[in-house]
């Protein structure tokens, strides 16, 4: 058996965390024999800068036929004030890769980072289910008379019966395959009567399969309160494209900060996207003060979907001890480099 790897450091920080990552990567590879070969692209700012290259259409075939997984830093550059590159490289991917499941696990490490008070591991402990490829970010819509006072912008939702069920269909399997006994599913249907009808008809009928599987309902709103109100109230919860974006970074900062908030853009079976969810950075690059933690539990994430589960449960563990440790980043309270985390997150692993 072996696996590609499809890597993209990208821009800022990416450039110094995603080798951390490989160096844990490559680590268990040598331990365990799992046949993993990485490849390198050139993508990100500078790229874009030197030949206006973003992510091409060739590229995306490649990653398609030929790789399992794609291992991705961080996108993003103040010399690109358009952002473009980061738009065609990562929402291209998810697009056109059909990366429908935005995977965000949502777990309190160590309790000294929760904002939380009085709150401990086993209070936060969920995984969000986020629609990746529908609703708002579809680019569906227009401007009439930009730039006058007449101006009218239009962005539309855009939910279909298929997306709306796979992505419902992802939340309950996992439930079901992990033992997590509910699953909630977030919406604003009192306000936004015909797409989100279509979420709740949609919910109600495939958790009618899941009889065992508590279901139930919440307001996006409500949710986003609940969560720090009640976090041990969830295991599963499944959602939009926009309403998931706003509440993971929410569950990041309730599980201790986005330098320890991992993400995968899965497809099951197929080649999928994983990343760490912090942004590039540009003021820390290149001064060893980037919080590697998340990187690492990414990494995690992809050995799962290469069938490795077991893996990343052993990654997890070492990066709590690492935590629990004090072994951490300046933004953690620490003392550390990045490569120094790494060190330690490595001895932890005992390799």
């Amino acid at each position: 058996m072996s696996h590609r790897i499809a890597v993209i450091a990208g821009d800022g920080i990416g450039q110094e965390v995603i080798p951390e990552g490989l160096r844990v990567l490559t680590a268990l590879d040598e331990a365990h024999g799992l046949g993993l070969t990485f490849e390198h692209f050139d993508l990100g700012a500078d790229r874009y800068l030197r030949d206006g290259t973003t992510m091409p259409d060739a590229l995306v075939e490649r990653f398609r036929t030929e790789f399992d997984a794609i291992f991705l830093g961080a996108l993003g550059d103040p010399r690109v004030k358009s952002n473009v590159h980061a738009r065609d490289i990562l929402l291209g991917l998810r697009f056109k890769l059909d990366l429908f499941i935005n995977l965000r696990p949502v777990q309190l490490l160590d309790a000294r980072y929760c904002p939380l008070a009085d709150k401990q591991p086993e209070d936060v402990d969920m995984i969000v289910f986020r629609e990746n490829t529908e609703g708002l970010y579809t680019g569906v819509g227009g401007q009439f008379k930009r730039g006058t006072p007449d101006e009218v912008a239009i962005e539309a939702e855009m939910n279909t019966r298929k997306g709306v069920e796979r992505i419902i269909r992802a939340a309950f399997a996992f439930a079901d395959q992990h033992g997590h006994p509910s699953v909630c599913m977030a919406d604003k249907s009192n306000a936004m009567r015909h797409g989100h009808d279509l979420w709740q008809r949609v919910f109600r009928e495939v958790a009618a399969e899941y009889s065992d599987i508590e279901a139930f309902h919440l307001y996006v709103d409500v949710l986003a309160m609940e969560m720090v109100r009640r976090p041990d109230r969830f295991d599963v919860i499944v959602t939009n494209n926009l309403f998931g974006d706003i509440v993971t970074d929410l569950g990041a900062a309730i599980q201790g900060g986005i330098g320890l908030a991992a993400s995968g853009n899965v497809n099951p079976g197929r080649c999928s996207l994983f990343e760490p969810v912090h942004g590039s950075a540009p003021d820390i690059a290149g001064q060893g003060l980037a919080n590697p933690l998340a990187t690492l539990l990414s990494a995690g994430m992809l050995l799962t979907h290469l069938g490795y589960p077991e893996l990343e449960t052993r990654i997890r563990d070492a990066v709590r001890q690492v935590l629990l440790s004090g072994q951490v980043t300046q933004e953690l309270g620490g003392e550390l480099t990045t490569s120094a985390v790494t060190d330690a997150v490595l001895a932890a692993l005992g390799l």
